[in-house]
């Protein structure tokens, strides 16, 4: 199987020969800067050459949202009232938001079966706190929902305008939504909320990327476990990347959600503790691996508290469950 081959017969529950190897958020500069001084050459500080040089499967990503303007301090609001995000409304919203020629080299990658290309979009619950700062957001359920509600609608029609514009050039095997709406002790929002200023616009463009072959999922630090079946009514078909220190149990969220496809989940603080810590992370998911529709993966990013030596070691024992996992 080649890699493109390789992702649809996991993530469609299909025979396949081994599961995808691959860091799905990369690693921290940090983490790149000590293995630098570790034997790493200087020379490898690109995403896709470290991926070759570490024997993953490529998968190109391109990260496409509105333009919006540095907060003062992170957190904090860029606007704040409805007449502040109108004046800057018009130029948020670029009328060529990515860079199709690099978008249409990929793609030929693609239909090779070299590469899997997935972008992301800005999501509902993202894009109001980029603009009205972390904690001003969560009053503006209650305190602005008019404003919320507008800038949730003009997102989608931007959304809108990216898919087909995407598609134009290319049919990306899966997509994103860059949320965040989790942490370690579950959503940040209740369901009532999510049904008023979220799920409507789910609603609204998650049946054009289906009928487009373009495999939704959604992007949430944190415990998301009681946010999985929010999504699942809306049309989500996945989820990463399951933070194992926020608690997430991947049997039990495949026993809730037997078709979802779930993505990361391999606790990254096994990473430091030896090789005979990581395999038996591994043995907790190969059960579940063993099922399909799951890619195992860092559960977020290597930190750099892993030696290089150390990720060796992980990526033996990746490649070794990957092979085990086949059905």
């Amino acid at each position: 199987m080649n890699t493109r081959e390789r992702f649809d017969a996991v993530m469609q529950f299909q025979s396949f020969d081994r599961l995808l190897m691959v860091e799905w958020a990369t690693w921290w500069d940090k983490t790149i800067d000590r293995w630098h001084t570790e034997g790493l050459s200087a020379e490898l500080t690109d995403r896709y050459a470290l991926y070759n040089y570490f024997g993953l499967d490529q998968y190109k990503q391109m990260w496409i949202g509105p333009w919006i303007p540095a907060a003062p301090s992170h957190g904090a609001p860029v606007v704040s009232t409805m007449e502040e995000y109108l004046a800057i409304r018009e130029s948020i919203f670029p009328a060529k938001p990515f860079d199709a020629e690099l978008l249409a080299q990929w793609a030929i990658e693609q239909q090779r079966g070299d590469t899997v290309i997935w972008f992301t979009l800005s999501g509902y619950f993202w894009h109001p706190r980029c603009l009205l700062g972390i904690e001003n957001h969560l009053y503006a359920f209650y305190d602005l929902p008019e404003l919320m509600h507008l800038m949730n609608e003009d997102l989608t029609r931007f959304n809108l305008q990216i898919i087909d514009q995407l598609t134009d050039v290319c049919t990306p095997d899966f997509m994103t939504f860059a949320e965040d709406m989790s942490y370690n002790h579950g959503p940040m929002l209740s369901e009532p909320l999510f049904d008023e200023f979220i799920a409507p616009y789910y609603r609204k463009i998650i049946p054009v990327l289906k009928a487009r072959n373009i495999m939704p999922i959604v992007d949430s630090d944190g415990d998301v476990g009681p946010l999985a079946d929010w999504l699942d009514a809306v049309g989500v078909e996945g989820i990463l990347p399951l933070e194992r220190q926020a608690g997430v149990d991947i049997a039990a969220l495949r026993s809730e959600q037997p078709r979802m496809r779930f993505i990361g989940h391999f606790d990254k603080m096994t990473m430091n503790r030896g090789e005979d810590a990581m395999r038996a992370e591994f043995e907790r998911l190969l059960p579940t691996l063993r099922k399909g529709g799951f890619i195992p993966s860092v559960d977020h990013q290597t930190p750099p508290g892993v030696s290089l030596a150390e990720y060796r070691i992980y990526l033996r024992l990746l490649r070794e469950y990957a092979e085990l996992a086949a059905r």
